[in-house]
């Protein structure tokens, strides 16, 4: 695969555009994708993405490296460009002070107790000002997506514009926690209500309540990116070989941000009960979100608990180089015997579904969006208690049948559900309705373009917790 230029975000915070003559990255043609889903897919894409030939998209999130957001903006601007779409994104850009309360707001929004104060929210409005002072909307797009909490008040600062606005929230929002704050039910409901439309990414992560179209899209990932695409052997003994782990050991993996909501604490539990009956070691593998204050304090503390065990590895993945860093976790995970993450709040946990996709047993939490991708017993298995997910561990370790079974139905169901033209088509069909149908969609309206299994009522998952 012809390596990319190392991207750049210009000084202006745009990452990607056509207009600008700045486009660092790139994806395969449409065509590239038919082997993989077949051709009636491909043709599904391509009827959602006529009626948008032309239109003018403006993606806006918070970071340009770290995160699954960032990711997926990566793979999907320059897959609507080759659509005939004109997709750009840009970050917003602010102050320490105001990433801090960014963070406690998406905090809050996942039920963690906390408040907001009025100064809080003053910083907040008045970062986003400042970005639309500075010219953040710098030409006349169509649409604008606004992904997740950080620049939700753009539309207030911004006023009304002749584009349509649709918010997309990644984050598992506990619409119960929200309303029993008033505060911060009217601070962001305000925000909410300027919007056009929302976009979920699951049934039970939808907020009744606000009265705009919503509708309902999954993540994905891109089987051609550097972090999905198949490796060979001797790539992956380069990269294990560069942070000395031993590939003769079992090797238990957790990889992604470090974050106090990812659950790190009941794997390393987990594992070290593990230990005792099987030799293996233990890989926690991430960087470092631009956008997350939190992940530095995260990584310190995770090294001061792990420092004296010669059997955990905490490796902090350089995000300097995107391309390098996608095959490096590229490797860790197809090098990886069983991966865990046993989040206690998880939007959706794409670096679950790039480990199903690898064929890869998954322990994971029953929360979130993860029961969407983990059917227990079959694509994966849930946690429980650390003794009781050591059980498990122990038994994928004893049985690599089994697990290789178990990876063989996730990767299937990953290649059913989770893949980017699929859910690139749903997107399309969003926008089109949210631009071309102004008016009609009623405003209490849900839409979802796939018949999502049902889950069973979400139960409070409380703060971060290593239980």
């Amino acid at each position: 695969m012809r390596r990319e230029a190392r991207p750049l975000t210009l000084p202006d915070g745009t990452v990607y555009s056509r207009r600008k003559g700045f486009c660092p990255f790139s994806t395969p043609a449409l065509e590239a994708y038919a082997p993989i889903i077949g051709e009636e897919r491909v043709e599904r894409l391509r009827r959602a993405a006529a009626p948008l030939k032309g239109v003018r998209v403006l993606e806006l999130n918070a970071t340009a490296r770290g995160g699954g957001v960032a990711e997926m903006l990566y793979r999907s601007v320059p897959f609507l460009n080759s659509l005939g779409i004109e997709a750009e994104w840009k970050i917003v850009q602010g102050k320490p002070e105001y990433f801090e309360i960014t963070k406690r707001l998406h905090n809050m929004l996942q039920g963690m107790p906390g408040s907001l104060t009025p100064d809080m929210e003053r910083v907040y409005l008045d970062t986003l000002e400042e970005c639309i002072r500075a010219n953040i909307l710098d030409y006349e797009p169509d649409i604008v997506i606004v992904n997740d909490p950080q620049p939700l008040g753009l539309m207030e600062c911004n006023g009304k514009a002749r584009a349509s606005w649709i918010w997309r929230c990644h984050i598992d929002i506990d619409e119960g926690a929200l309303a029993a704050d008033a505060g911060l039910w009217a601070f962001v409901t305000r925000l909410v209500e300027r919007y056009d439309a929302a976009i979920f990414s699951a049934a039970h992560y939808v907020v009744s309540r606000w009265p705009l179209p919503k509708f309902i899209i999954p993540p994905f990932i891109d089987p051609l990116s550097e972090k999905n695409v198949e490796l060979g052997r001797r790539k992956i003994e380069k990269v294990l070989d560069k942070y000395h782990i031993d590939a003769s050991i079992p090797i238990v993996a957790q990889v992604g941000r470090f974050d106090p909501w990812k659950g790190l604490d009941r794997t390393i539990a987990a594992f070290r009960l593990a230990r005792k009956e099987r030799a293996c070691q233990l890989v926690l593998a991430g960087g470092l979100a631009s956008d997350d204050p939190e992940g530095e304090r995260m990584l310190d503390e995770l090294l001061e608990k792990t420092k004296n065990d010669r059997d955990i590895r905490v490796l902090r993945l350089s995000l300097s180089d995107r391309v390098k860093n996608y095959l490096e976790v590229n490797a860790l995970q197809r090098a990886a015997n069983v991966i865990m993450q046993p989040s206690t709040r998880e939007g959706f946990g794409l670096v679950i579904t790039e480990a199903l996709w690898k064929g890869k047993p998954v322990v994971a939490s029953d929360v979130g969006a993860i029961p969407l991708q983990i059917v227990d017993g079959r694509t994966g298995f849930f946690y429980e208690t650390p003794k009781k997910t050591a059980g498990k561990v122990v038994h994928l370790l004893d049985n690599p049948q089994a697990a290789a079974a178990m990876g063989e139905r996730a990767h299937r169901y990953v290649s059913d559900h989770f893949l980017l033209p699929d859910r690139m088509a749903d997107y399309l069909m969003s926008m089109d309705m949210t631009l071309h149908a102004a008016g009609r969609l009623p405003r209490e309206s849900i839409v979802s373009f796939h018949p999502w299994t049902k889950l069973g009522k979400r139960r409070w998952q409380g703060k971060p917790s290593s239980s």
